[in-house]
């Protein structure tokens, strides 16, 4: 996933520093390595229901009741327990919405629906907001130029640009409730603010000068669907806390973890790129190789990189991949090309080198 919330349009060129425009190199598609890593992996494309139900449902489980639990535990200490066990299960839970944007739907049936229902609406991220746009960042002509939905150079942007795109992250709790319980009522009888909800307020995108187009046919329909039913959820909890139906102090845990959840996003998202195209295409190995796998034996990737996510290199050169098959994908190519491949050049230790490796490019691009 990529954050809802995204820089100003007219401030993004402020934040670029003076950097050399070649910064990053023009990279050949290394053939072999493509050719290896579709024919041994022919075999992995099928995704399994029974995997993707029970992991969602059993990180659903635990992160509503962990949820539950903070809200109910009186002393501090374990609510805070409660609630970071919840922030790390519903992330996960979360993560799901980049399988939906991949996957077949009718390899999963209800998958989507179900998802949600038990995420999508309660979190306010409905998936439609990751689906049709995600895909755009997979085109080949598309990433890493001004059409990418989901790029900034980041690693040539000014050192404070780091923090803030966090800090504007934990705001999104915020902005999901003015956008599903005022906005999105008020835009259906504003045919103006319509289109501004749709074109701006509808996609989990970092780059501020996308615009989402309108949903038409079946897809509109579906989207009109979820969306009313997110609005009404958003209502109905502050209508709720307003009328003291429920504690504020309630309120106020549920906010703040899916504040975290999104912080946490978005910290994986600083990482799971270089980020140092200037806008240029780019050849797929050049994609890949702009992406990040943190592979085993590194545990930690597992709760902050879910669901496949931390071999986000490799989903970039198999996007149709199923997340469960990504671990088996990578064993498999690693295991055949080259030691000199490209392949062996996307894999990082873990999350403070690489946390560390975007500061210093900021630092350097002053």
């Amino acid at each position: 996933m990529s954050s809802l919330l995204s820089l100003r349009p007219d401030a993004v060129s402020s934040f670029v520093a003076a950097a050399p425009r070649a910064r990053a190199e023009r990279v050949a598609d290394d053939k072999a390595m493509l050719k290896a890593a579709a024919e041994l992996t022919r075999d992995l494309n099928k995704p399994r229901p029974a995997i993707y139900w029970g992991d969602l449902v059993a990180s659903v489980m635990v992160g509503y009741g962990a949820l539950a639990a903070a809200m109910l535990i009186r002393p501090v200490g374990w609510a805070l327990v409660a609630g970071m066990i919840a922030v790390l299960a519903l992330y996960r839970a979360g993560s799901f919405i980049h399988e939906i944007s991949h996957v077949k739907l009718a390899a999963l049936p209800g998958f989507r629906g179900g998802w949600n229902a038990l995420v999508g609406i309660p979190l306010m991220v409905p998936s439609f907001m990751y689906e049709g746009v995600h895909n755009l960042h997979h085109a080949k002509t598309r990433y890493g130029t001004v059409e990418d939905p989901e790029y900034l150079p980041l690693a040539l942007m000014k050192p404070w640009t780091v923090p803030v795109f966090v800090l504007v992250a934990a705001l999104a709790p915020i902005g999901l409730l003015i956008r599903y319980a005022v906005l999105t009522p008020v835009s259906f009888a504003v045919p103006g603010l319509r289109r501004f909800v749709v074109e701006r307020l509808s996609a989990l995108a970092i780059n501020p000068q996308f615009r989402r187009r309108a949903p038409e046919g079946d897809a509109k329909a579906e989207w009109t669907r979820v969306e009313l039913a997110t609005s009404a959820w958003a209502i109905t909890m502050l209508t709720a806390v307003a009328t003291d139906t429920v504690p504020l102090r309630a309120f106020l845990i549920f906010l703040g973890v899916v504040s975290a959840v999104t912080v946490i996003n978005q910290v994986r998202t600083l990482v799971a790129h270089l980020w140092e195209n200037e806008g240029e295409a780019m050849s797929v190995t050049a994609q890949y190789l702009d992406s990040v796998n943190v592979p085993p034996p590194t545990l930690l990737p597992a709760l902050w990189a879910p669901v496949g996510l931390r071999y986000h290199a490799l989903h970039h050169l198999l996007p149709g991949l199923p997340y469960h098959n990504l671990g088996e994908a990578h064993r498999r190519i690693s295991a055949v090309v080259d030691t000199h491949s490209p392949y062996h050049k996307a894999s990082y230790d873990g999350l403070p080198g690489l946390l560390g490796r975007l500061v210093r490019s900021t630092l350097a691009s002053r």
